[in-house]
């Protein structure tokens, strides 16, 4: 099979992600990198090991050689640099969110299928091992009629004032940063998981730290600054450090979730529970080896990421014998799989399902940050319009 070449705009956090995950597929050439200039881009290259650098994306997207771009820029470039890799006939992953407004993600939606070009959103906490398990778990009545779904997001890299980023200013990170940024994957592994969509939201949002001080020398994502440093810009936040949303599925079933920045010793706990008529089920990202199963007449369970236990539905998307724990990176590198094999076996993305988010998904999960935008603006239950 021959190999399909990439193309990677932007190296911040992310872009090194999903550089290393394609490369661990063993099918995939990371060909391109591009940045905003020819200095950073050229640099990165080297790092990287990567042939060619581009200071214009543009430039990388004219390249006939190239047949998948990956947007791992800023939020407020999502929108125009997904659409202009649609338009040059490119496949596309993009990262979240899709655009910053449901207008650009509906365009978008509308883009890509129109142009047969196949599109995913890397919400890749969707992609572990059991996380699939519980939704064929689900889907199969093991749990029984779904009745409630309730868990968080927690992190802390934004707990001082001290601690600032560009997530923090809406112009390029969007109106909403905690529910957009973590919020948004907790809303999209729990609709996968029990298979229905949120509906309707109640929310209570609030900016724990109104000020910030942003260093004078710049800091990098989840990175901090200097205990002695002391130059700082003061400067106004408008943004949510936390937020509670209530809930309400199309299946009927209710909860809600907590997210929040600020809360200290929480790295990266994205957390749910899903009570069922017949028992219950909770997943914690931070342990994602370990599912834990709820029953009211016997002993409760724990399962762990092995194999043998699995139902098929999830086989696939374990690698490594039990005990070999799979985490953050595999999940990661799962999404990826699944993406460019569907290009690698020539399927549609028009007719064919696929086992990754697509920019359908993006969109609902504009739609739901929309509506919780403006509950908590009107302090009252709010549809999700799609």
């Amino acid at each position: 099979m021959q190999k399909i070449k990439a193309g990677f705009i932007g190296t911040g956090f992310i872009g090194p992600e999903h550089i290393e995950a394609v490369r661990r597929l063993g099918f995939v050439d990371v060909a391109a990198v591009a940045e905003t200039s020819k200095e950073k881009a050229e640099k990165r290259a080297a790092e990287f090991h990567i042939p060619t650098a581009y200071s214009d994306y543009r430039d990388m997207l004219a390249d006939p050689e190239i047949q998948v771009v990956h947007n791992c820029t800023p939020n407020h470039l999502h929108y125009q640099i997904s659409k202009d890799i649609i338009l040059a006939g490119k496949h596309v992953i993009s990262e979240k969110p899709l655009g910053m407004t449901r207008d650009e993600t509906a365009e978008l939606v509308r883009l890509a299928r129109e142009n047969h070009i196949v599109h995913g959103v890397n919400f890749n906490y969707r992609q572990y091992p059991l996380v699939q398990q519980l939704r064929a778990m689900i889907a199969q009545g093991q749990l029984g009629t779904v009745h409630l779904v309730h868990g968080s997001y927690l992190q802390d890299w934004l707990l001082y004032d001290t601690d600032y980023n560009w997530r923090l200013e809406p112009g390029v990170g969007g109106n909403s940063r905690a529910v957009a940024d973590i919020g948004s994957h907790w809303c999209d592994i729990v609709q996968h998981v029990i298979g229905q969509r949120i509906t309707e939201v109640f929310a209570d949002l609030a900016t724990v730290i109104p000020v910030r001080k942003r260093s004078k020398q710049g800091v990098v994502t989840f990175g901090s600054p200097s205990q002695q440093e002391a130059e700082y810009d003061e400067v106004p936040v408008a943004t949510e450090d936390y937020a509670t949303v209530l809930v309400r599925f199309n299946g009927g079933a209710r909860g809600a979730f907590t997210v929040s920045q600020v809360s200290a010793g929480r790295k990266n706990r994205l957390s749910f529970e899903i009570d069922g008529s017949l028992s219950a089920a909770y997943w914690n990202q931070e342990e994602p080896e370990k599912l834990w199963i709820g029953h009211r007449d016997r002993a409760n369970e724990h399962l762990l990421a092995d194999p043998p236990l699995l139902l098929p539905e999830a086989k696939a998307y374990i690698k490594h014998p039990g005990g070999h724990n799979e985490g953050w990176p595999d999940g990661m590198k799962n999404m990826m799989a699944h993406f460019y094999r569907f290009i690698a076996e020539g399927k549609d993305p028009l007719k064919d399902s696929a086992n990754f988010a697509t920019f359908a998904d993006g969109h609902t999960a504009m739609c739901l940050i929309d509506a919780i935008l403006e509950s908590n603006q009107t302090q009252a239950w709010v549809k999700v319009k799609t």
